[in-house]
């Protein structure tokens, strides 16, 4: 395999009862310290990919090697290293901001003076410490994505993945969203992102893959593709020229 952070070949996975294959063949060479972005219309395989990634899920065939371990056999001790942040809230309810983050955190071993201390720094950031006493279930819709961003990122992992990570956010949200994730970048983490909102991934993004039913179509920097397509004048025309018009489901 060659030297890339992560590094992905031949993957495929079929899910059962299903006639066709969610990962079929889907290659990907990801350099440290980008911003990479997984592009892909419903269905297309992404959340998949991630979940393969993250040991949630096992792949029928293939290799996947992240920093120097391989999946699954070194899946453990990669956990330090990695961060998920779902697309799903996947946040306790009936818990305030703070518990859920100092729950998080304790599964990370991570020592209680230190952790307050993280979690204090996180909140403020994202402008929520003042609500941290506050019960999640009485939080909006992009107050919960910070704080489900935030519990990815406790322990501090070299490899941050993300699921669709502002959607259902208004607009401050988000950009508080983009915004941390390229200081996050700039301080030397590697990012992967999956979307299918074209202008964010333009925005972030310092190279993107665009799969389709599973395999990798299209790979490169935002700027470079849309000069790669005479006819297309931002990554979402250079989407739609990829993968079609047709609704996805």
């Amino acid at each position: 395999m060659s030297e890339a952070f992560v590094q992905i070949e031949n993957l495929k996975k079929t899910y059962p009862r299903s006639t066709f294959p969610a990962i079929n063949g889907l290659s990907l060479s990801l350099s440290e310290g980008l911003v990479h972005g997984i592009l892909g219309p419903n269905g297309a395989g992404k959340t998949t990919s991630i979940s393969i990634l993250m040991g949630l899920l096992k792949a029928d065939s293939g290799l996947i090697n992240i920093a120097g371990y391989s999946i699954p056999v070194q899946q453990s001790k990669l956990k330090q290293i990695m961060g998920l942040v779902p697309q799903e809230i996947a946040l306790y309810q009936s818990l305030t901001a703070y518990e859920n983050l100092d729950y998080f955190a304790a599964q990370y071993n991570i020592p209680r003076k230190q952790r307050k201390e993280i979690i204090k720094s996180y909140l403020q950031r994202v402008g929520l410490y003042e609500r941290r006493n506050d019960n999640i279930k009485t939080f909006s819709g992009g107050m919960k994505r910070r704080i489900n961003l935030i519990a990815g990122l406790l322990h501090q992992p070299k490899l941050l993945i993300l699921d669709e990570p502002t959607v259902g956010t208004d607009v401050q949200s988000k950009n508080m969203i983009l915004e941390l994730l390229q200081e996050l970048n700039k301080n030397g983490m590697t990012i992967l992102y999956t979307s299918h909102l074209m202008e964010e991934a333009e925005r972030i993004c310092h190279n993107v893959c665009i799969i389709d039913r599973g395999k990798n179509i299209e790979q490169g920097n935002p700027k470079e593709l849309i000069k790669r397509y005479p006819n297309c004048t931002n990554l979402e025309d250079v989407f739609v020229e990829l993968t079609g018009y047709k609704i996805r489901d």
